[in-house]
């Protein structure tokens, strides 16, 4: 049997199978197209029913996943095992949300809520994978995490401890699968252009008192942009920037353990590594 990332002639061949989760939009729904088109049998999850009957009209085999509906995880293992007769060469774990807020201003029910959708499901999901990979000898595991897991910034405590503790939890099974043929990646992107800066807003007005912080006048100045979407800027790329390092992840014989995407997420990494602890905090402090 071929490994992933090699290629046979045999025109009995199976396609490569890989579940990509939040696919309903940015980043999930261009890398679940994208793999389609390179020859992937492509596994996407949403949760609206939209954007499921948007996936499944572009020829995508699309189910429902909630990270926060343990029932929701299971099924969609069923599923998918059901049309693959038991196996699978990769997952993309990617659906999460962002619940801004300074940590002072931030309820631990929004918090635990974070953490479910962000880390606990994610863990589930993954779970799930892992017997089948080691099954069939082979597969691939990469979670799209962020910049903020390795350096986090003000009023995003909530978002970055959920990624912070994917990482940390994630890479302890990196090492735990080493020589099992699973191979897992963290992706670190950093402003990437999607629908995560207009998603938080609900978030933000639901679970923060704004009006009543010491945080008021900055918060004012956040609401304006994520109303209008979140920052724009030229070093803002759109989600092609993710799926050229998944691709990599997924293909490479020698997959790697972090990619940093982004020149903001890159500069970010490097600063951490050469400046003082108080000085790299009082620098992103400045910019957050």
């Amino acid at each position: 049997m071929a490994t992933l990332g090699q290629t046979t002639n045999s025109p009995a061949q199976e396609l490569r199978t890989v579940i990509v989760t939040g696919a309903s939009s940015g980043i999930g729904a261009y890398c679940a197209r994208a793999l389609k088109t390179e020859g992937w049998r492509v596994f996407a999850t949403a949760r609206k029913p939209g954007d499921i009957a948007a996936l499944e009209t572009d020829g995508i085999e699309t189910f429902y996943l909630d990270y926060t509906e343990p029932h929701s995880i299971e099924t969609l293992m069923v599923s998918v095992l059901q049309r693959t007769d038991g196996r699978l060469d990769a997952l993309f774990n990617n659906g999460a949300y962002a619940q801004p807020g300074a940590v002072e201003d931030l309820p631990v029910a929004a918090l635990r809520q974070q953490f479910e959708a962000n880390l606990f499901g994610w863990h589930d999901l993954t779970r799930r994978v892992v017997p089948v990979m080691r099954r069939q000898g082979h597969g691939r595991i990469i979670h799209c995490s962020s910049i903020l897991g390795l350096t986090p910034v003000r009023f995003r405590g909530a978002y970055s401890a959920s990624k912070h503790a994917l990482e940390g939890l994630m890479l302890c099974l990196h090492q735990e699968l080493l020589g099992s043929g699973i191979h897992v990646s963290l992706i670190e992107p950093g402003p990437v252009t999607s629908k995560i800066a207009s998603n938080a807003l609900p978030w933000f007005l639901e679970k923060i008192d704004h009006e009543n912080s010491v945080h008021r006048l900055e918060y004012e100045a956040q609401l304006q942009r994520m109303h209008a979407g979140g920052s724009k800027s030229w070093l803002k790329p759109g989600p092609e920037a993710v799926h050229a390092v998944l691709r990599h992840a997924l293909l490479s014989r020698r997959p790697r353990p972090h990619y940093v995407v982004t020149v903001p997420a890159k500069v970010g990494a490097m600063l951490k590594r050469i400046l003082p602890a108080s000085m790299l905090y009082r620098f992103l402090a400045k910019r957050a």
